[in-house]
């Protein structure tokens, strides 16, 4: 059996790697004789010689080979190419094949790598963008016993886009900070450093100043990098509800500038700053209209109304209205 993994979705593709040779570890080598690791780029070992070797005292072995396609392995990538088209690799032998890369360099890799795209079961972790993040944060805070607010879940994916690894560590603290609770807006603040998107307020100004086709290109433009309607659409949601309490709290007389408001509502000193212009030039009942109105496109989205594009894109008309 092959197993292929590959992709530049490093964190999610080890992840699956070791629940693999733990499974292995439990179900069929627990005196540790079967499971061979090898790393193509960093070892002298004689790396065909340990694929075909059979098992020890046992049904099954399961052989770990990183970074084939990138290493100087020329001659092991041809044996292994043509084992697989001859279909002369040991059947009691379990190879997965780790990589990082998604193109080949060489020739030679490059057709293994086609090759080993063939296989049944070939896993492609490719990098995870917009909504795709959070429902992955989301599933993440669960799988290690935790809950977090959609909100929260959101402002980390876009404070951290798909740096997974930086991701997973942040989860971990998280988790054990808001131990017993849910996960709030407030404690990602406190462990985060807020990346403050120059593209989501202007997109947020070109709304509410009903400059329609300005706001269409800068969401094209949103999807054209990578982020999904339903990304776009939360972090607009977002960034009107933070102008709605800041704007609430100025017509009350409070003081926007102050750090203690920042903590107080869990949100950045840098976005307040970023967010006072937008404040100060639109009413409060400007905000809410706007803000009902991205309240209805999520209902008739969770409806099945409509696609979350559509409907993002019939939520631009109206405002322009």
């Amino acid at each position: 059996m092959i197993i292929f993994l590959y992709g530049k979705d490093t964190y999610r593709s080890r992840q699956y790697l070791h629940k693999m040779m733990e499974k292995f570890r439990v179900e069929r080598d627990p005196q540790g004789l079967n499971l061979t690791r090898i790393d193509c780029e960093h070892t002298t070992e004689p790396i065909m010689q340990e694929i075909l070797s059979s098992p020890f005292l046992a049904e099954k072995r399961m052989v770990v080979v990183e970074n084939l396609l990138m290493s100087k392995q020329i001659t092991v990538q041809e044996d292994l190419l043509t084992r697989i088209e001859e279909k002369t690799l040991p059947q009691d032998v379990i190879l997965i094949i780790w990589e990082a890369i998604e193109k080949p360099k060489t020739n030679k890799a490059k057709a293994l790598f086609e090759r080993l795209g063939k296989e049944q079961f070939t896993q492609h972790f490719e990098e995870l963008t917009g909504v795709k993040v959070v429902g992955w944060v989301m599933a993440e805070v669960q799988e290690r016993g935790g809950t977090i607010a959609r909100d929260a879940a959101t402002t980390l994916a876009h404070v951290e886009g798909n740096n997974m690894w930086r991701l997973a560590g942040l989860i971990d603290q998280l988790v054990s900070y808001a131990f017993g609770r849910t996960i709030t807006l407030a404690d990602v603040a406190l462990f985060t450093e807020e990346k403050v998107d120059d593209n989501i307020f202007s997109l947020v100004d070109a709304i509410v100043q009903k400059q329609t086709a300005k706001a269409f290109t800068m969401i094209q433009e949103q999807y054209r990098v990578g982020n999904d309607a339903g990304y776009v659409f939360a972090m607009i949601v977002r960034q009107y509800r933070i102008l709605l309490q800041l704007r609430d709290l100025y017509d009350r007389g409070e003081d926007l500038q102050s750090s203690a408001l920042a903590k107080d509502l869990g949100i950045h000193p840098f976005v307040i700053k970023k967010s006072l212009p937008l404040v100060k030039r639109y009413t409060l009942e400007d905000l809410q209209r706007i803000h009902n109105d991205l309240l209805t496109v999520d209902y008739q989205t969770k409806r099945g109304i409509g696609s979350q594009s559509f409907l993002l894109d019939m939520f631009l008309s109206r405002s322009s209205i």
